[in-house]
């Protein structure tokens, strides 16, 4: 455990200044601000559209960057001192994402009345938001691509800044829009908040010009492409499977529910991506980087059941704490209106521990490179997360989409003890002290 302590002090704390990490707390206030506004000035109903709304950018973005950023971070910072690989990296990275953008743009674009029709099930005319989107979706991939730049040569505190300053404008706008045109202004600074980060973009070109020397399409290369590529099927496979799952069961909500009982649901997952935040930035920040270094079982059995026996007992009891003061906390976060989020507070809180024990041990596919097991979970996980959800939809009506989701990240923990169940409960030889 002091090992544990002495790591965060010494490490993760020098490391929170990170643009993905130290602005956690301004994405929350900005996110229950937000919430509070659509609660009160539109309702449960629009919850569930912007929901809806929200998984599908989330997806698209993805694909626009083609699923790079993480890849492209670790290689800059690999390759900083060396001008010839970051030359490539750097133009390998910018042309690909430049074309992805752009094709997606022009497809979402040209095809907007029928992802309308998917999204909001063909009863909304919001075609026009998706054509917003398509507009402003090559300006996210060029803020993503100066983000990955400079979280690779470390420029966190000119990041920070600069992020607190887009969070703060994204805001003062979203509220705004949704004061002025309800439904209509919330779905319009849904797709036009990422753009607004462009100031990051132009800050970080101006701060980093030496760069710009680098992007030739000559050094396009398809060796580092290959290089990258186990980062973006992971990226894409995990960043695209869950929104449009979630889409998916909200889709079934609305139809054999209700509108406003998908905006219940899409507030839960609001309180649970909150609290969510926290605990999954520690982990990519101990966790991650804790288990590349491990080359033993013993260790990785050390390293699994000290952050089980020190982190998941604070957590389970901040989850207890939050189950309890459930009332208090929708009034706070929603209106009076929302009060059925009460009833699926138990079971999302449950999946949710599930979920962090899981990914504690799951993170080991990540640092030992076990992309293939690694993709073939995320499959079975979210298949799963669907069939259990719509299952005890029929069963249960509004509380079986918690429900599923406990249920499916039980599984997952289940599957994921018997991949390392040697490495966690079997007897270890002199080998297995050695070498994992």
């Amino acid at each position: 455990m002091k090992k544990f302590f002495d790591y965060i002090n010494t490490e993760v704390l020098n490391k929170a200044a990170s643009l993905n990490t130290a602005n956690i707390s301004v994405k929350i206030i900005a996110g229950i601000l937000v919430s509070k506004f659509i609660a009160v000035f539109i309702g449960a109903e629009g919850m569930a559209l912007i929901g809806n709304l929200r998984n599908f950018l989330s997806a698209v973005q993805s694909v626009a960057i083609a699923g790079l950023y993480k890849g492209v971070v670790k290689f800059i910072d690999k390759f900083k001192n060396n001008s010839i690989e970051l030359g490539k990296t750097l133009s390998t990275v910018f042309y690909l994402g430049f074309f992805a953008s752009m094709l997606l743009a022009f497809l979402c674009y040209y095809n907007a009345e029928y992802i309308n029709s998917l999204i909001f099930q063909g009863n909304y005319k919001y075609t026009y938001v998706i054509e917003i989107l398509a507009i402003v979706l090559p300006f996210y991939a060029l803020n993503m691509f100066v983000f990955a730049i400079m979280n690779g040569f470390s420029k966190y505190k000119i990041l920070f800044i600069i992020n607190i300053i887009g969070q703060v404008l994204g805001l003062l706008v979203t509220i705004l829009l949704i004061w002025q045109d309800n439904i209509d202004g919330a779905l319009v600074a849904v797709v036009i908040a990422p753009a607004l980060n462009l100031l990051i973009s132009i800050v970080g070109i101006l701060y980093r010009k030496n760069l710009m020397n680098y992007l030739k399409i000559s050094d396009f290369s398809f060796s580092v492409l290959n290089n990258l590529s186990p980062y973006m099927i992971m990226a894409l496979v995990s960043s695209i499977a869950i929104p449009i799952v979630l889409i998916i069961i909200r889709n079934y909500l609305i139809t054999e529910i209700g509108l406003k009982e998908a905006g219940y649901w899409q507030a839960m997952n609001r309180v649970s991506d909150y609290y969510l935040m926290f605990i999954n930035s520690l982990m990519v920040l101990y966790i991650l980087p804790r288990f590349a270094e491990i080359n033993t079982k013993k260790e990785f059995r050390k390293e699994v059941f000290s952050f089980y026996k020190t982190i998941m007992p604070i957590f389970a009891l901040i989850l207890l704490v939050i189950y309890l003061s459930r009332s208090l906390l929708v009034s706070l976060l929603f209106t009076q209106d929302f009060q059925p989020v009460e009833e699926l507070f138990g079971y999302q809180i449950l999946g949710d521990f599930m979920r962090v024990l899981s990914m504690v041990i799951a993170y080991q596919f990540l640092a030992k490179k076990m992309f293939a097991h690694f993709i073939v979970l995320e499959i079975f996980l979210f298949v799963i997360i669907y069939f259990t959800s719509i299952y005890f939809i029929d069963l249960y009506g509004l509380k079986g989409a918690v429900m599923g989701h406990c249920l499916s990240y039980i599984m997952h923990f289940g599957i994921i003890l018997l991949i390392f169940g040697s490495s966690l409960f079997g007897v270890l030889s002199d080998e297995d002290v050695k070498e994992s």
